[in-house]
């Protein structure tokens, strides 16, 4: 039977307000889920649905051996329910789980409407009862005086900024200048051909996707945008020379290293973006039979493939500014611009001095804080924060102690470190820098047994 006597209230619907909600309803327990759209959107928000991804349609590796794809292994343990839904709507993207951010929104939003235990209340909560079981996952764009009060109540209140890259049109796409290809090979053309043919069966088939062809035989995951050391060159400096868009006053502050935006990044040296996002290794151009100099990659957005997003490049350009210079690149020199890219405010707490490892504020017992407002970085990152404030929170209702989770986790390393006494914290994402040091010389070797103990450590950690 439900338990409606422990109704706990969400603020928030996104990544992890909505895997806590879910998680909490599989435990019966009611939940109040407050969401501020449609009412008001933040500058970054375009969709009315909710778990909108924002900055990018990619959730990461999941090769195990990556930290990112181990702690997806972790998560698939713990039942995590919005893996399970981008599972259903993910499109192929090399080694990375990459989603139709569109369908999975719907698809969380159907979700978490169908469940009977959760009520959707579409407000804007400006504060917060401490007395009342809560969980605050209201993300890096908090809206209303809900960030004030939370600096009034727990002080320590950061900012910093973070940057969405422009998403293209595939029919834009000069394929004189573009070849597809991931890195080393990597990718499942399978899946990609299957998918691609499905889409011939509808209205929504990018036009002279079947004239170009997407060659079986090599993998398609990605469309690579060679650039010659002439052509790298010009682009650099129209990029440095560019107009950047005038920041609001309250959004002046420390950019988080994490989402550094691309122009930014080419400010720092000549040769930056050729070692970052830019970087050629792992890719031969078939017409030049050789490695390029660089190469801008763009990854499919949607199923349909008919929007493309120019991986790695994040930017605060004027949107004219953004149309000009990304011209240089001669595969974009007619590129349409689906949507630009934009920067906005995020907001963190200090976690060290706020929250305990269970994501249980230390001032309040009934207050959790979830998603990267608790100082998580990055997408899954977020579903599992709300993952396991749902599950204290649960077990705080039911007086029920649970141990914290292992620190030879990916999850557990995570936590560990957010709440750890630190004088200069940032946000942090899934690394096996988190993790205790394993003794292995071999690289390949050392991921593999970090792999082996984190997983036996989480199985013997939920007793299976």
């Amino acid at each position: 039977m439900p338990n409606q006597n422990h109704k706990v209230k969400i603020i928030g619907a996104g990544l992890a307000g909505c895997e806590a909600a879910l998680q909490l309803a599989k435990r019966k327990i009611a939940v109040e889920l407050y969401e501020a759209k449609p009412t008001q959107k933040s500058p970054a928000h375009h969709s009315t649905d909710f778990a909108e991804l924002v900055c990018s349609n990619s959730l990461k590796s999941f090769d195990p051996h990556t930290a990112h794809g181990l702690l997806k292994e972790e998560l698939k343990l713990l039942d995590c329910q919005l893996l399970q839904i981008a599972q259903t709507v993910k499109i192929p993207a090399g080694g990375a789980l990459a989603v139709d951010r569109e369908l999975f929104a719907k698809a969380v939003s159907a979700k978490i409407k169908a469940e009977k235990l959760i009520e959707v209340k579409n407000e804007i909560i400006h504060d917060f009862d401490e007395n009342i079981p809560t969980i605050i996952a209201t993300g890096p764009l908090t809206l209303g005086n809900l960030a004030q009060n939370l600096e009034q109540k727990f002080g320590g209140n950061l900012s910093f900024y973070d940057a969405a890259a422009p998403i293209i049109s595939f029919e834009s796409i000069d394929f004189n200048h573009a070849f597809y290809a991931s890195r080393y090979d990597k990718g499942d053309v399978k899946e990609e051909v299957g998918l691609f043919q499905e889409t011939i069966k509808c209205s929504c088939q990018p036009v002279g996707a079947t004239a170009l062809g997407r060659p079986k035989e090599k993998n398609t995951d990605y469309i690579n945008c060679p650039l010659s050391k002439i052509e790298y060159n010009n682009f650099i400096d129209a990029l440095t020379s560019a107009e950047c868009a005038i920041l609001k006053d309250f959004e002046k502050s420390e950019i988080f290293e994490g989402c550094i935006p691309v122009e930014i990044m080419a400010s720092r040296g000549l040769n930056t973006l050729r070692f970052g996002p830019l970087k050629p290794v792992g890719l031969i151009d078939p017409k030049e039979n050789r490695r390029p100099y660089a190469v801008v990659q763009l990854r499919k957005e949607n199923v349909q493939g008919t929007m493309y997003n120019i991986v790695g490049f994040q930017t605060n350009l004027k949107f004219a500014e953004q149309k000009k210079v990304f011209a240089v690149i001669p595969a974009l020199k007619n590129a349409e611009f689906l949507r630009y890219g934009v920067m906005h405010r995020n907001t963190y707490l200090n976690a060290p001095k706020v929250l305990l490892p269970s994501f249980q504020t230390q001032k309040y017992k009934n207050t959790f804080i979830a998603g990267q407002l608790s100082g998580v970085e990055g997408y899954v990152e977020s579903i599992a924060s709300g993952l396991l404030s749902a599950v204290y929170l649960s077990a705080n209702l039911q007086n029920t102690k649970i141990s914290h989770l292992p620190f030879t986790t990916v999850l557990g390393a995570l936590t560990a470190y957010i709440t750890a006494p630190n004088k200069n914290f940032q946000p942090m994402n899934a690394n096996f820098g988190l993790l205790p040091p394993i003794d292995i010389k071999d690289k390949e070797k050392r991921k593999a047994a970090y792999v082996e103990r984190s997983l036996a450590s989480m199985k013997e950690f939920l007793g299976i």
